[in-house]
């Protein structure tokens, strides 16, 4: 086993991860149900988590809002590659005789809950993994960081029935996380809490983080009905600017009340293929709480900087995004005709 245990690892590393554990049955123990590995295989025994790092020239372009297009490609070929290095890892350890069932690194979502897949509720929780294995550390976020790459990581997991060796948490110390909040400043919809905790126990040791408010106000900017932040001088890379709620409440009445819009605005360029979505697509437009966290404190503070000071996002007519200073971006939106100025905010 500890010899399968390496090779698995190192298989993870040749195709492209940064980082890679081993969390098993006994180290996820007393975790919530998205911790529960017979889910997905009534044999299994272990897991193996592992990150696959963003190109970290291409969220600063995205921050300053010079290139869309680059981050979004880099974030789909970071999914694909995680994805790919799953399937991968579930055949070599199937064909050495260990079933094992390859997990997908994003929009997979269980379908039991009252909501079924609304609920948003992942098969297994590749972050549980990947803090218990050692492959990163919770920052406030929620989010998980790694010591070289922050979080601009994909994660991606492997189910296996193998009797992997498993491997330790990171110490505390190398938690880098300062509690510096800019996750929060630059999350428009105010999902993070930011004060209170959440907390898990997974094989008697305890991973805290911030609270969330209600998943409807990511999936209300992240997925880019509207972007326009409170202040009004900066936006995410969505051109909506109908108004943000501050009660969880009145998010999902919102988001609902933006899907006509939202599918009517001219779509170009790449997509996330996305079965919860309206059309089943969704185009990337924010992920900012994840960006923003770099291990060097300075270029959080810089992301900070040109993010609030980049502008807002436009839409024109042919589908392309543009950023205009708050003042431009006001008066194109309003030489809009009015059935086109709906697409993008409440008349």
């Amino acid at each position: 086993m500890e010899k399968i245990t390496r090779r698995a690892m190192e298989l993870a590393q040749c195709y492209g991860a940064s980082a890679v554990g081993i969390a098993t049955i006994d180290t996820l123990a007393g975790g919530p149900p998205s911790t529960d590995l017979t889910y997905v295989l009534p044999t299994a025994r272990a897991a193996i988590s592992f990150a696959v790092p963003l190109n970290q020239d291409d969220i600063e372009l995205w921050f300053s809002k010079k290139s869309h297009a680059k981050h979004f490609k880099d974030n789909i070929r970071a999914n694909v590659i995680a994805s790919g290095i799953s399937l991968e890892l579930a055949n070599y350890l199937g064909q050495k005789g260990y079933p094992s069932i390859p997990l997908t690194a994003n929009t997979a979502y269980r379908e039991e809950s009252p909501n079924g897949r609304y609920d948003e509720f992942p098969p297994i929780s590749h972050r549980y993994l990947a803090v218990r294995s050692g492959v990163g550390f919770f920052g406030l976020s929620g989010n998980v960081l790694t010591k070289s790459e922050g979080g601009a990581v994909i994660l991606g997991s492997v189910v296996t029935a193998a009797e992997l060796k498993p491997t330790d948490p990171l110490a505390a110390g190398e938690n880098y996380c300062d509690l510096c909040r800019l996750c929060t400043a630059v999350c428009a919809s105010g999902y993070i809490d930011g004060e209170n905790q959440a907390s898990v126990t997974l094989g008697g040791i305890d991973f805290s983080y911030s609270q969330k408010r209600h998943h409807s106000r990511c999936d209300y900017v992240c997925g880019g009905f509207t972007g326009l932040h409170k202040s009004g001088k900066w936006s995410t890379w969505s051109p909506g600017r109908f108004p943000i709620p501050d009660k969880d409440e009145a998010f999902y009445p919102a988001l609902i009340n933006t899907v006509g819009p939202y599918l009517n605005r001219p779509h170009t360029g790449p997509a996330i293929f996305n079965v919860i979505m309206p059309g089943d697509k969704v185009g990337l437009t924010c992920g900012n709480c994840q960006l923003i966290c770099h291990p060097d404190k300075e270029v959080r503070k810089r992301r900070y900087k040109v993010l609030v000071e980049s502008g807002v996002v436009v839409q024109n007519p042919d589908g392309s995004l543009e950023a205009v200073t708050p003042e431009e971006g006001r008066k194109r939106v309003a030489a809009m005709d009015a059935e086109t100025r709906a697409l993008y905010e409440s008349n």
